[in-house]
């Protein structure tokens, strides 16, 4: 029990705190939420975002004029208070001059019970409900009020400026604003002080005012107008979100209108209401609408008419093609017999046999592709000695082009469910194009292979590739250099095939050059069928370029 015990206790403990800790936490990601979601809003709405700005502008100006009507109010309210009270307070500096004119002398005994008298005479006949009438005696420290909290008021701290100039140089009747404790709790005071001009000892003559009237108008004022304001705000956004929706009703419509559009629903169209702007604006996307689905019933009615004269004529060519081969290949073979003019025209006649053949092989590949007939017969397969079957039967091809060909591939072999027939297709296509542009320089093949993925790379040090051309390539009858002699007589077609190829894998076909520097080609693959890629165990851009461009700007590759 002596073991046990420690740790009930500490997990009481710890969740007794629990809550704590996680209630500011729960409420800051409830704000970011919350600011999250206001955010996605301001981006997507436009009736927010007008709404919004209304809300804020309007919200400022209506502040702003509020703020000054009321200073402006409070402001003339105070001064008839000071204008009043400046009249009462010199009038009762008179009447106390005359009713101490007798008393000449300082120390006269009966000075200071006549100043409470007229003191408490000014005080009865103020018409200003508990107000104060002080009068103190300068060079006393004695006070002359029947009130003691109030003379003790006067010659505290906060008064000490304003008793200076009542009794400085300048003297004169003043003013200052404070809140005073009289013997009814912290009040806002008017306080005005003025001197009492006797033949004998100066006094000093002040009047305790309070402002509750006149803060209870003020902050009538201001609570009236904090509510207008508030209602005007409202009524300002409530406007300006009614006037929004009529302007993006008919855009939001429009944009689920092009969505349908876009998504293969030719025939939908917007609403058309009235005669007014946004009317000629739905007419108008209507006519563009109907003119595009014409357009597009053109161009799909052209491409199907053109796939099937594609399809259609590689077909019909292929039996006088079967026919000419075999009369093609019999001359062939029996060109040692003919005259050396004869032979060579045999020859000539097998190689643009074998163009042609290749040319509508392609041709219909591509029907088949855009067709949607083209099928995957995916299985599990060996790539190393699909990259070395197609280099060796590349190699004389090489040769001939003075191109150094090398193979780097892993020893212990590459498994990918892939369709074996296409890979080697698409092999062939990128290491003959890297051959032919290769400049006499080495090509090296590059096979690499992960828990997801597998890629190929085709890199050619010959001319390259120049800015945009690395998309270009893949286009059907696409050459960078049409007037470049070329030495294997191709189709123009061998890269598009080989990236429908990729696509069918669900892999990527990708390309990488630079004028000079060569160019590199990579086929990336899902190890299983029907995976979806997400990285490549290759880099597309070579290692070599990488290191230069790192040079040009001072950095390490």
């Amino acid at each position: 029990m002596l073991r046990i015990d420690p740790i009930i206790v500490q997990v009481r403990r710890v969740r007794r705190l629990r809550p704590r800790r996680l209630v500011p936490l729960a409420a800051s990601r409830r704000l970011r939420r919350y600011y999250a979601a206001a955010r996605r809003q301001w981006r997507r709405s436009l009736q927010f975002r007008v709404v919004g700005i209304t809300l804020l502008l309007s919200a400022i100006l209506v502040s702003a004029f509020g703020y000054t009507v009321a200073s402006l109010i409070s402001q003339g309210v105070l001064r008839t208070q000071v204008d009043t009270s400046k009249e009462r307070i010199l009038r009762g500096a008179r009447e106390a001059a005359k009713k101490l004119e007798g008393y000449t002398q300082a120390d006269d005994p009966g000075l200071p019970g006549q100043v409470r008298v007229v003191a408490t005479d000014l005080s009865r006949s103020m018409d200003v409900p508990d107000s104060e009438v002080i009068i103190l005696r300068r060079n006393s420290l004695a006070e002359a009020s029947p009130d003691t909290s109030a003379a003790a008021v006067m010659r505290q701290a906060p008064m000490r400026k304003l008793r200076e100039s009542v009794v400085g140089d300048r003297p004169g009747t003043y003013q200052q604003i404070e809140t005073l404790d009289v013997g009814q709790g912290p009040t806002r005071y008017l306080v005005m002080g003025t001197p009492i001009v006797t033949g004998g000892e100066p006094l000093e003559l002040y009047y305790l005012l309070p402002l509750k009237a006149e803060n209870e108008l003020v902050e009538f004022v201001a609570l009236v107008v904090t509510v207008t304001g508030i209602a005007l705000v409202a009524l300002l956004a409530l406007i300006a979100a009614t006037m929004t929706r009529l302007v993006v009703k008919p855009v939001r419509v429009a944009a689920r209108t092009a969505q349908r559009l876009s998504a293969g629903l030719l025939d939908q169209r917007m609403q058309v209401k009235g005669e007014d702007d946004l009317a000629r604006l739905a007419a108008a996307f209507n006519q563009m609408a109907a003119n595009l689905q014409r357009q597009i019933v053109r161009l799909e009615e052209m491409s199907r008419l053109q796939r099937r004269f594609t399809s259609d004529v590689s077909h019909e060519l292929r039996t006088p093609l079967t026919t000419v081969r075999m009369a093609a290949d019999l001359l062939f073979a029996s060109r040692d017999d003919f005259d050396p003019a004869a032979a060579r025209s045999a020859e000539l006649l097998q190689a643009e046999l074998d163009r042609f053949e290749d040319l509508l092989t392609d041709l219909l590949e591509i029907s088949r592709f855009d067709a949607g007939f083209a099928a995957l017969d995916a299985e599990p397969t060996d790539l190393v000695p699909i990259v070395r079957r197609v280099a060796e039967r590349l190699e004389s091809l090489a040769e001939r082009c003075g191109v150094p060909l090398r193979v780097d591939a892993p020893e212990d072999g590459a498994i990918a469910e892939v369709d074996p027939r296409r890979v080697e297709r698409v092999l062939r296509n990128l290491l003959g194009n890297a051959i032919e542009h290769g400049e006499g320089k080495p090509v090296v093949v590059t096979l690499a292979i992960d828990e997801a993925a597998a890629a190929v790379t085709v890199r050619d040090h010959g001319v390259g590739l120049k800015t945009g051309e690395e998309k270009l390539v893949f286009n059907r009858f696409w050459r960078a250099d049409p007037s470049r002699a070329r030495q294997t007589g191709g189709t123009g077609l061998g890269l598009s095939i080989s990236l429908e190829d990729a696509r069918l894998h669900g892999g990527w076909l990708e390309a990488w050059g630079a004028p000079g520097k060569g160019a590199q080609f990579r086929l990336t693959l899902p190890v299983r069928s029907g995976d979806r890629l997400v990285s490549s165990p290759l880099r597309l851009v070579p290692d070599d370029a990488r290191a230069d461009e790192a040079a040009l700007i001072g950095e390490t590759p």
